[in-house]
């Protein structure tokens, strides 16, 4: 097989296939329908010379230039009740499936679980790699496994929740999977014995403001969609990627050195004795919200959240990005991490 008898598109602009709508092109770009397609090109040598990049919904990335290999966008679909048992219903989803609409297709099914989830952009397969999270629910908590092809092998894997090595904003992808494997479905847990997750506070208010003392998941899906559209842009307007930097973890001692000098630390104590810090609260603090350096700005709503203006390149997001840090950095000594991916 040749690469011509593969639906190639050459010199393919990706502005519409990423949230922050930066105008880069990609060498060459493939929808992957199927695990066919994907066999198919691992006979291809042509292709299998090119540098890969997998792409979903393309809301956890930042095109710094234009990408000189081959994108594969994830374009599968399907979603199923696959089995329960007497501790959950087990709900399986293709990669290319878009995850928001998952979300309210198990509410419409009677399922809860995902609801503290809602409004995340991006799609399924994306989900377990960035191991994503919202309002007191990770991923990680409704996972059951996944599907992947190994394209280095051809092996068809079968990962559960331990062999993903999930850790915040994190999982085996980003490592030893990195720029190997491609999640063809995952399948999700969602528990029969039920319990709401209302620790954060935002989601807590909103549901007394609605006066819904004893919410349902229903409920808790429409307080997050309401909180979420406050508070995020909807990148269909204004280009963005959702919250840009991870919430830092510090130690303990850290985080009372810290509080000697900033008694209004916004921070949060994990499991472990460490604390999370907000990194909006941090940005904000420095005086970034609703600033802007060139075409790249801080939303004026979130400080967590880079927003193009117009006609930024990923160098201007970069470079706002190096400035936010740099300041957090000098005032309080405190890492911030992006959770995109540079390109």
């Amino acid at each position: 097989m040749t690469i011509s008898k593969l639906p190639f598109q050459f010199d393919f602009s990706l502005r519409r296939h990423n949230t922050f709508g930066i105008d880069a092109k990609t060498h060459a770009y493939l929808p992957v329908t199927s695990l066919e397609t994907l066999q198919a090109l691992r006979s291809d040598l042509d292709a299998t010379r090119l540098p890969r990049l997998v792409l979903g919904g393309g809301s956890n990335l930042v095109l710094t230039q234009d990408f000189p290999g081959l994108v594969l966008h994830m374009c599968n679909r399907g979603r199923e009740i696959v089995g329960q048992d007497e501790d959950a219903v087990y709900v399986r989803a293709a990669a290319g499936e878009n995850w928001h609409e998952l979300v309210l297709w198990t509410l419409e099914q009677g399922l809860a679980g995902l609801e503290n989830l809602s409004l995340i952009p991006g799609n399924v397969g994306a989900a377990p790699i960035q191991n994503i999270g919202a309002y007191g629910i990770e991923l990680q908590e409704r996972f059951h496994g996944l599907t992947a092809l190994d394209m280095e092998s051809g092996e068809i894997l079968h990962l559960d929740r331990d062999a993903c090595a999930f850790a915040y904003r994190d999982s085996i992808f980003k490592h030893s999977l990195r720029d190997r494997a491609v999640v063809l479905d995952v399948t999700f847990a969602l528990p029969k014995r039920w319990q709401p997750a209302l620790r954060y506070a935002d989601v807590a208010q909103e549901l007394e403001a609605r006066k819904l003392a004893q919410p349902t998941a229903r409920d808790i899906s429409d307080a997050v969609i309401a909180i979420r559209t406050r508070k995020l842009p909807d990148p269909a307007l204004i280009g963005n990627a959702g919250s840009f930097f991870k919430n830092p973890i510090v130690t303990a001692a850290q985080r009372n050195a810290l509080l000697v000098q900033h008694p209004q630390l916004v921070n949060y104590q994990q499991a472990n004795g460490s604390y999370k810090l907000a990194a909006g609260w941090l940005i904000d603090q420095c005086g970034w919200k609703g600033r802007n350096l060139g075409a790249a700005g801080v939303y004026e709503k979130q400080a967590l959240v880079l927003v193009n203006r117009g006609g930024a390149s990923g160098q201007d997001v970069v470079r706002l990005a190096q400035a936010v840090q740099a300041d957090v950095m000098a005032r309080f000594g405190v890492v911030l991490e992006p959770e995109p991916i540079f390109i």
